[in-house]
């Protein structure tokens, strides 16, 4: 793919000679895995980086900085050691990859296609774990230096800005993307010219711009229906993620599989290997199947062809939440598709449906194109098997160990290890064994100093969201035991589990000398009044059950809570987890989880690095389950968790808590990093269809 610089024009005429490349450092997403490079911004002007959400683009186009920092010689200096970093990681040829798969750099490499991609808070293109999970990955191919394209959709809108009013009712906000403004830039071909494909919709063609992200050595495209060559109705059909109706859904699954298809063809591109990161993507396989047709195979030959380079990420643990279609809609959007894959309507329609059934399935056909189907936990292998009625293997979820792990952290092992093992090579377990030499003393009084940055960042939101909603104001207590729960606000997550006893809950929170807080964040869809519901609750609940919700979690206040809290909270209702990732990144930094059985947790529990809620067990009915569920948090509360965080040396050290702390950092930082988890893909998944195309 050709190259060029990634940062707005404003931004670039405005740069001082001594600086003239700090546009390519804000272009590349590199910056928010390197802290020094995110120093360095922050630095440049630290009111405006907040403002601006931590977007370099936004910070170069808006400081009045750029001369005084061009005339600081300090500046200056850290300002070419971020960009030697920089042309260090895109050159490097001494790669994972170039080590144990030399030949993966010719074969095309892999196309990973996902509706969503949590890159970074400056690209809000994500809802949550989905969209996290899918940068990390791409970080981490990075990383490896492996070779991987992203694709995707660039929403107008995003996702949408959460707010609390004073009961605690959810409202959505939505904002202009604006991309010239962002870390990203237009596509361009062979020739130098910006890349538009078109797509076919019920009596038009729908063009897409394609736009670009550069996240280290891998590059994310994203499609845009939001541009003048279409009318105002389907400019909107790609403005928010999960927005509209069936008909909103059908059109951006046709964008994201058939539009990013195209795009990788029209940027010069031919992956060996494509990766559906849920089934939203599934239409990429009919678009190849046509291609394929259209030059000479049959049907059934283009279909093996897919097939045998094709692999499928299902995330989905229940029937309901699977893309499916009335035959009605699939044939006003597939009008003229089996004619251009040399078959009949019948054969086309079970592609994606069994027999019988009355809606196509989107899980089905990216199943029956695939050559492997994964689930991405143990459990959820199990439960996707029994749902599917094929077998369903399994790689399990991981995060990207620079992107979550706190600076306070990093220093800390960066000063009591020997070498440079596991930062080259978190994967490897032994990496980190210096980990339980830690003096107790050094890994409490960092985690305090990340706790305290929390405290400090959560309570000045706090503030701003009681003014801006004339609702209660909450704080949190820096003495405190803080357990902190955030994510999608699905009622399968079961929030207000702790709300069962509220008495017992007080009893809890406000035992003398050891108060505890619980701080909850996230979002409802919003179109899911139950999961709003449950906001309000917890929102309205007593001042003395230590409760305090936080709205429009994002990934910048993802860091804060997985780096600063003193335990990760996780009650889903078993088995319907299908992975989950927080969890992962508060270990990562030291924090113990205390988690149902579901999920990932079962793969890392061990009863020394956090703490199981309930049974690994059928249950009788969903009540019984949440009685059980409840009793086992409370007992485990008053009876193991809060007296051993408040049980102190003369120093003030938790000891025991702190043996908590290093144990999961040693068991989950290398068995659950996405630097395993894509090695995992490349042995298990891509690297047969590699073989293949070489």
């Amino acid at each position: 793919m050709s190259q060029l610089t990634t940062t707005s024009t404003t931004a670039m005429q405005r740069l001082p000679k001594r600086l003239s490349r700090l546009g390519e450092l804000a272009g590349n997403l590199l910056w928010s895995w390197r802290p020094a490079s995110r120093e360095l911004f922050s630095r440049l002007d630290p009111e405006l980086w907040q403002q601006t959400e931590h977007n370099p683009v936004r910070l170069l186009e808006e400081t009045e900085n750029l001369e005084a920092a061009a005339e600081d010689a300090g500046f200056v200096a850290a300002y070419h050691e971020a960009i030697s970093d920089l042309d260090r990681y895109l050159n490097r040829r001494n790669t994972w990859t170039d080590y144990v798969y030399p030949e993966a750099r010719d074969s095309g490499g892999v196309a990973y296609f996902s509706a969503e991609f949590g890159l970074h808070e400056s690209v809000p293109i994500y809802s949550g774990g989905l969209g996290v999970l899918a940068g990390d990955h791409v970080k981490s191919a990075s990383d490896l230096g492996f070779p991987l394209v992203g694709v995707g959709i660039l929403y107008a809108q995003g996702y949408f800005r959460q707010r609390l009013d004073s009961s605690g009712r959810q409202s959505e906000v939505y904002e202009p993307f604006e991309p010239e403004s962002r870390p990203l830039a237009p596509a361009l071909d062979e020739f130098g010219r910006p890349v538009t494909v078109g797509v076919n919709l019920p009596g038009r063609e729908l063009r897409l711009k394609v736009w670009r992200v550069e996240v280290g050595r891998v590059s994310v495209l994203l499609l845009d229906a939001d541009i003048p060559e279409n009318t105002p109705e389907d400019r909107e059909l790609t403005s928010r993620l999960y927005g509209g109706d069936n008909r909103t859904r059908i059109t951006q699954e046709i964008v994201l599989g058939i539009g990013g298809v195209r795009a990788l063809k029209r940027v010069g591109l031919t992956p060996a290997v494509y990766h559906m990161n849920e089934g939203h993507a599934a239409f990429l396989a009919i678009e190849r199947m046509r291609e394929l047709v259209a030059v000479g195979r049959s049907f059934e030959q283009a279909q093996e062809e897919v097939r045998r380079s094709t692999v499928f990420t299902t995330h989905t643990p229940v029937p309901a939440g699977h893309d499916a279609f009335t035959g009605d809609l699939l044939w006003e959007f597939m009008t003229g598709w089996p004619e251009a894959l040399g078959t009949d309507g019948h054969s086309f329609w079970l592609l994606g449906a069994k027999e019988g059934d009355d809606r196509f399935n989107m899980t089905y056909l990216a199943m029956n194109l695939s050559r492997n189907t994964n689930a991405v936990s143990e459990i959820h292998g199990d439960v996707s098997t029994e749902m599917l009625g094929r077998r369903i293997t399994y790689i399990t979820n991981g995060v990207h160990t620079w992107s979550w792990l706190s600076s306070e952290m990093f220093s800390l092992f960066n000063e009591n290890s020997l070498g440079r093992a596991w930062r080259e090579a978190p994967e490897t377990p032994s990496a980190w064994s210096f980990v339980e030499e830690l003096p107790p003393e050094s890994v409490w009084r960092t985690h305090e100093a990340a706790k305290r940055k929390m405290i400090d960042f959560i309570n000045d939101r706090l503030d701003l969201q009681a003014e801006r909603s004339g609702g209660k104001r909450q704080a949190l207590d820096p003495d405190a035991l803080v357990i902190g729960f955030a994510r999608r606000f699905a009622t399968y997550k079961r929030a207000t589990l702790l709300l069962s006893d509220p008495e017992r809950l007080k009893a809890i929170t406000r035992a003398a000398d050891r108060p505890v807080q619980f701080l909850f964040a996230g979002k409802a869809h919003p179109a899911d009044e139950p999961g709003k519901a449950f906001l309000r609750d917890l929102y309205s609940a007593p001042e003395e059950t230590g409760i305090i919700v936080l709205e429009d979690y994002d990934m910048n206040i993802a860091r804060y809570l997985v780096q600063g809290v003193d335990v990760w909270m996780n009650n889903p209702r078993r088995p319907l987890e299908a992975s989950g990732t927080s969890g992962q990144k508060a270990a990562l930094n030291g924090i113990p989880n205390f988690s149902v059985l579901d999920g990932w947790w079962p793969e890392a529990y061990n009863g020394k690095n956090g703490w199981a809620i309930g049974e690994e067990r059928e249950f009788a009915s969903e009540a019984e389950q949440d009685a059980e569920d409840v009793a086992s948090l409370y007992e485990i509360l008053e009876n193991d968790l809060v007296p051993l965080f408040f049980s102190r040396d003369n120093s003030g050290v938790p000891g025991g808590w702190v043996d908590f702390m290093k144990e999961s950092i040693m068991t989950v930082a290398p068995r659950f990093s996405t630097q395993r988890m894509v090695q995992d893909y490349i042995h298990k998944l891509y690297s047969p269809g590699l073989y293949a195309r070489r």
